[in-house]
């Protein structure tokens, strides 16, 4: 079957629970302007199947294999869009986006995006305030540069998402644990970056992140969420909170800030999370990737702001200026329950009920193994949303909706050593 108007190829669905709520006003946006959605996907569909007109299952995280499948499509298909929103497979998705002359990242924009060194340089040579930072594959390496950046630092790999492998290091005494447990994070990564990591002098203050549309070079922003993250050394998030009507919305040194650093890039057409830290000497871009957000973080925008963010995706993706208007003014928050200490999970149960619940979901099966870092990362067994009129009022209901989990946990022994660390089965979609 082949539509009208063409058709628009998504590369990677992630789980219901995390991307239904993104896939279902796409398809009704699609449906609507005649064009067929077909996913490339990994797994054969499930729920998949109500929303696309066609699902190509492919081993979309080897790059020759998605490649060949979308080059097939094509064959058959007038491709007028690529979508993607799982990060180890934005940059190949964007890249076909710029070989099938579609709106996209563009070629350069998204290699800017993935590889966290080149962001680095680029916003450096730009004339944006950035932390000192360096490329290291070895320990040695690591140790001179830490030593030329000044104390403390942070080592992360070069490509991954969700604060995996990112490591806070106060001294010489930690820098060699810091950094052979980044290293280690970044030998998971299947793309041309891995193995390597970068030490980069450490910015204090808050941190935010921004999701924000590109429409032919032009920044808009939609909505900033206020991370809570875990105690160094690690910076594990532990939640988010999204206000419609937050200040930082109109500081104009902010918004500057990001539309240089996408323009920096070369970013042109796409949906870009971005990570920010408000430091004193002003707001730090920590890394740009081009993609949603993660950790339902646009879920959260829509129900504090009622900017549909599929719809947003949708039209710069088929070359339409987005509507980013907010057309309401609330607070909504996520809280994400994690284990005191490395277990084996037996059973967990959210609340159907509590003020202000939106959403409450398990994010790990009995029998599943929760290791924190640095034996593993994301050990979440559930997650509660939670909607309010003001920002105390918000982190109110989260804490009573996350105190009603009811968690059944047997302890376990350490992780073998030199083991890989665990991955949770639904990594790709809670990459923040």
């Amino acid at each position: 079957m082949t539509a009208t108007n063409g058709t628009l190829l998504v590369v990677g669905s992630g789980l219901k629970v995390y991307r239904e709520y993104l896939v279902a006003p796409i398809s009704r946006r699609a449906r609507a302007a005649g064009l067929d959605l077909v996913l490339l996907n990994n797994l054969k569909p499930t729920w998949q199947s109500e929303y696309f007109d066609e699902v190509v299952v492919a081993n979309v995280f080897d790059s020759a294999v998605m490649g060949a499948a979308a080059r097939e499509v094509a064959a058959r298909r007038r491709i007028v869009g690529v979508m993607c929103w799982d990060e180890p497979l934005v940059l190949d998705a964007g890249l076909l986006a710029a070989e099938f002359g579609v709106p996209g990242l563009s070629e350069r924009g998204v290699r800017g995006c993935r590889d966290k060194e080149l962001t680095r340089a680029e916003l450096t040579a730009a004339g944006l305030h950035q932390p000192g930072f360096e490329l290291t594959t070895t320990v040695e390496r690591a140790r001179a540069a830490a030593e030329r950046i000044g104390y403390p630092v942070v080592l992360k790999p070069r490509a991954m998402g969700a604060s995996i492998g990112v490591v806070f290091a106060a001294d010489r005494a930690g820098l060699d644990e810091a950094f052979t447990i980044a290293l280690a994070a970044s030998r998971v990564d299947p793309g041309p970056y891995r193995a390597s990591v970068i030490v980069e002098e450490f910015a204090p203050g808050p941190e935010i992140s921004v999701d924000g549309a590109i429409h032919r070079g032009e920044y808009l922003p939609l909505f900033v969420a206020r991370k809570d993250s875990s105690d160094h050394p690690y910076f594990e998030e532990v939640g988010h909170v999204v206000d419609a009507a937050d200040p930082l919305l109109a500081d104009r040194e902010l918004t500057d800030t990001l539309a240089r650093a996408h323009r920096a890039l070369g970013i042109e057409d796409g949906i870009t999370h971005t990570e920010v830290r408000l430091t004193d000497r002003g707001p730090l871009i920590i890394e740009i990737n081009g993609r949603l957000g993660g950790d339902l973080i646009p879920f959260l925008g829509r129900i504090a702001t009622g900017i549909e963010p599929g719809e947003v995706l949708f039209d710069v993706a088929t070359g339409r200026r987005p509507k980013t208007a907010p057309a309401r003014r609330a607070v909504a928050g996520i809280r994400f329950g994690y284990p005191e200490r490395d277990c084996l999970l037996r059973s967990v149960a959210v609340p159907e009920r509590a003020p202000g619940l939106v959403a409450a979901a398990p994010m790990a099966e009995p029998g599943s193994m929760l290791r924190l870092p640095p034996g593993g990362y994301l050990a979440r067994h559930s997650f509660v949303v939670c909607e309010a009129d003001s920002v105390p009022a918000c982190r109110e209901r989260l804490a009573g909706a996350a105190a009603l989990v009811e968690l059944d946990t047997e302890p376990v022994g350490p992780p073998v050593a030199d083991a890989p660390f665990a991955m949770p089965a639904g990594l790709l979609d809670v990459d923040e």
